[in-house]
This record gives C-alpha cells, structure tokens and sequence, in this order.
C-alpha cells in the first residue's frame, strides 16, 4: 500500500493541542499547513482566533476545534456552548471527547443525550467523538460506537492523544468492528510514522489525529520516499 504525500497529508488532521503548546507552535503548526495542506488543524480553544488568521491565506484547510477536551467531563449544556463558540470563531469540524465517567456508570441516555446537544450545537459541521479507549473496556468501546452512531455524530475517534495509548491496531479493528461505514474513524495518540498510518488505514482508520513534531517525521519520509519512486507522486 502505497501513498503520496498529498494523500498522506489530506487524510492528517494536524494538532497542537498539548497543554503546553505555545505561539511558537501555533505558528510552527501553520507553516506545516500551508505547505503540507493537510485535511484540518486543531488547536486548544484559547488558541483559534490566532490560527485561523494564520491560516487566513489557506482557505482549503479545515479549522477544527476541541469541546470538552481532554476529560470530557464537563456538563452537557457546557460542551454544547464551547461548540457554539467554535463554531463563531470559524471552527468547521469538531472533536467532542465523550463523557467516559457516564459512560463506564451505564448512564447510556445521558452519554447519547451529550452527544446530541454538541451536534446540534454544530450546526452541521462534522462531530468526532473521542472514545479515549485506553481508559474503556472492549465492551465500553462498543457501546460507545452505539452511542455516537445514535447521537448523531460523523465519526468515531480514539483518543485525546493525552492518555498513555490510543491508536493501537486492536482499537481501531474493534471499532471497525461496530460502525463499519456507518461512521468515519479517526485514530489519534502515539502515531509516529508512515508505517503506522498505513496499519492503521488497512484497518479501516481515514482519518489520523498527528501532532505537530511526529507529523514533520511522518511528511519527511513521504518526500523520502516519494523522492525514490521513478517518477513518484507529490
């Protein structure tokens, strides 16, 4: 399975959504973009008013935003605000990390309900929904596959990128396992190549949540080696 850098970079949402991500690396962060054009940028909150001026010159990438992040603990009528605001600021999709205490209690309805309200609150735009599978059950990733499948959302995600783990093949098979077409999926945490990226999308992931440094690594070997195929895509 052979990819261009082009591909590579359209099917990567590119972040800096570390807390201790500076202006610097917003900055960095938009510089990637604009020469990489990957498939969106996500920021922590504070930070979109900056990277979408930013990125005022490359209207082809997507500003994402972040609700809830990183706990997903907030209330519901909380997550559906930040949603609201995002969606102000020019955000045109969303990563809503799930609420994974309601959901290990068996509050299934609430779960749903909070899923909704962000989606509602999005007008639209596309809802990612952050598992954070590290800290769930193979039975909990399941329902919350349900969950996010019945409340409307776009596709599932597996991580914040701040647990321990995320991205791992088993993760990203068992979800594949539950919403098939139904939902995109979108692996994120402790991706750090091209090889990876290409497991990961044999296993139904299209979408790959990378951050700023590992991405620079990741674009690096796709003009390696596309630099070595007689005649290679760019």
């Amino acid at each position: 399975m052979d990819f261009s850098l082009r591909e590579v970079a359209g099917m990567i949402d590119l972040t800096a959504v570390r807390a201790e991500d500076d202006e610097a690396e917003i900055r960095a962060l938009a510089a990637a973009a604009i020469r990489y054009l990957p498939a969106s940028v996500f920021t922590l909150p504070a930070h979109t008013v900056l990277i979408r001026d930013l990125l005022a010159s490359a209207p082809a990438v997507c500003i994402g935003g972040v609700v809830g992040f990183p706990s997903g603990g907030e209330t519901t009528r909380m997550k559906a605000a930040q949603a609201l605001e995002l969606r102000a600021l020019g955000c045109g999709e969303l990563d809503m990390v799930i609420n994974v205490g309601l959901l290990k209690s068996g509050q299934d309805q609430r779960v749903m309900e909070d899923i909704r309200a962000v989606v509602g609150a999005a007008g639209g735009a596309p809802v990612k929904v952050i598992l954070e599978c590290y800290h769930l059950t193979d039975d909990e990733v399941r329902l919350g596959c349900e969950l996010s499948l019945r409340g409307g959302a776009s596709c599932v995600k597996t991580s914040t990128g701040w647990a321990p783990a995320g991205a791992t093949p088993h993760n990203v098979a068992l979800i594949e396992s539950c919403v098939g077409d139904a939902l995109m999926i979108k692996a994120a945490g402790g991706i750090r190549s091209l090889a990876a990226i290409k497991e990961l999308y044999a296993l139904g992931a299209r979408r790959f949540g990378i951050g700023i440094k590992t991405a620079a690594a990741v674009f690096a070997e796709c003009e390696s080696s596309t630099a070595a195929a007689p005649g290679g895509l760019v």
